[in-house]
């Protein structure tokens, strides 16, 4: 099978499981961001957001012409992202003189990781700039073997500053090209820089859209958040946890016997002199860096080790392949990636998961349309809204994952920034929304249900009107000045 065909099996297979991969409440804050912008608001200024903002930014436009679909065109966004991102490790081996054979290898071993299949099988932050990262990683190669351009230096500048204004995290990679090109002069570090200053002024006008908000949405949440919310499992927060959650979500997949092999390869072949692959190295040690810097560990997290280090490998073994032990190991572990996949689209003949939010999508819809409804909905899943057609209170649209924290944040400052918890309920309700949607933050989607039941139990006592909601899973509450037509 050639490269063109075994990429386009992949990406077909890669959607269909992105359909079929269960609900997940991580995926309520991106949704709603790229909804919101696209319908004029911008992050951190109209509504808060608990990332850097290229996302929502390059996502609204397809969430606009998704309209309805656009929890489940998103999925198929990112399951392509993550099919690019396949198809650039192997352009990178190839780059780096691989022949096909250990190139389509080391990209194969790469869509065997769980750590992959997760993060491109749902609408989360992070196919996009595992995409970007992987797509500069040909072009930096190039460079290394003196066959770079200025044209292509300034993509990869561009590339990998793109990376890091999708997901922080990729900004330790790209930081570490950066300086690797001060000492390369190969690599043309202005041209390199002057790719990435558009990205930066980006970043840089994001910020002065709200700076408070930026802060505290881009580093401060990501600090202090998770301390606050495992404040009564504080064993979450250890180094022993992390060290055993960071082991057991490499090994779902080759990736942890990939970093053991790692020290094996030396860079040899059309590399020509040893410091040709260092940038490489550089990147894949700052990858490392950036995947254990927050805690607790959870998978998505390790992402950005992934590319290069598959690239590394499937460069090392054109010139020595891996021995029959090494083969099934391999193979192995690669069993084991695709595992938690597999089962997905078991559990999917059961029924389809992403089919269940559009029909529960649909019921919402017309229990609002009973009730009334036209304006802003304070839910914790706003997920759910856009195939509704209406659109998430502003306040609401980190999902559950500010609204869980507690004393992050003063009032007024919530207010400012617009973000709001459960233990603030009350008075930023002062300005009630026009709906109240609950039922979304349960275990069917991986949330908890003790969160939307804060909800609830606000709209009870305050006489709000339940609208029934077909099918089991959702309660609509309306303001009771509200009267069924």
């Amino acid at each position: 099978m050639s490269a063109r065909a075994w990429l386009g099996a992949a990406a077909l297979i890669l959607v269909l499981l992105a359909l079929a991969r269960p609900l997940d409440h991580d995926e309520s804050q991106y949704v709603a961001a790229a909804v919101l912008t696209a319908h004029g608001n911008l992050p951190y200024r109209d509504f808060a957001y608990l990332q850097v903002p290229l996302q929502p930014m390059l996502f609204a436009p397809l969430a606009w012409l998704l309209g309805d679909w656009a929890w489940p065109g998103l999925r198929v966004v990112n399951a392509l992202l993550g099919t690019a991102a396949i198809a650039f490790v192997y352009r990178a081996a190839r780059e780096g003189g691989a022949a096909a054979g250990p190139a389509l290898l080391g990209a194969g071993l790469f869509a065997c990781t769980d750590i992959l299949l997760f993060s491109i099988g749902t609408a989360r932050n992070d196919a996009l700039p595992v995409a970007l990262l992987a797509a500069a990683l040909p072009l930096v190669i190039r460079t290394a073997n003196d066959r770079g351009t200025c044209w292509s230096a300034l993509l990869a500048g561009a590339l990998l500053a793109a990376a890091a204004a999708a997901k922080i995290s990729y900004a330790l990679p790209a930081a570490a090209y950066g300086i690797y090109v001060l000492f390369d002069r190969r690599h043309r570090p202005l041209w390199v820089a002057a790719g990435s200053l558009p990205i930066i002024l980006f970043v840089a006008a994001s910020f002065s859209w709200n700076p408070h908000g930026f802060m505290f949405g881009v580093f401060e949440f990501p600090a202090f958040a998770p301390g606050d919310y495992y404040r009564d499992r504080p064993w979450k927060m250890s180094w022993l946890a992390k060290l055993l959650d960071t082991l057991k979500f490499l090994a779902l997949g080759p990736a942890l016997i990939g970093l053991l092999l790692t020290s094996r390869v030396r860079w040899r072949g059309k590399w020509g002199r040893a410091r040709s692959g260092r940038a490489i190295d550089w990147m894949l040690w700052a990858g490392i860096i950036a995947a254990l810097l927050p805690f607790p560990t959870w998978r998505q997290y390790l992402l950005p080790i992934l590319p290069p280090l598959f690239v590394r490998l499937a460069i090392g073994w054109h010139a020595s392949p891996p021995g029959r032990r090494t083969r099934i190991a391999l193979v192995v572990f690669a069993c084991a990636g695709l595992a938690p996949s597999v089962e997905a689209l078991a559990r999917a003949v059961l029924g389809v998961p992403m089919i269940e939010a559009i029909r529960q999508g649909k019921a919402i819809r017309a229990a609002m349309d009973t009730g009334a409804v036209t304006g802003p909905v304070a839910t914790l899943s706003p997920q759910f809204l856009p195939a509704t057609g209406r659109l998430p209170d502003t306040r609401f649209a980190t999902g559950p994952f500010y609204f869980r924290s507690r004393h992050l944040l003063g009032l007024k400052i919530e207010a400012v920034d617009r973000f709001i918890s459960r233990d603030t309920l009350a008075a930023h309700f002062a300005r009630p929304p026009a709906a109240i949607l609950i039922g979304g933050e349960s275990k069917w989607t991986s949330g908890d249900a003790v969160l939307d039941q804060a909800l609830e139990d606000w709209a009870k006592r305050n006489g709000w009107r339940s609208i029934p909601v077909t099918g089991g899973r959702f309660r609509l509450y309306i303001p009771p000045s509200l009267h069924s037509p």
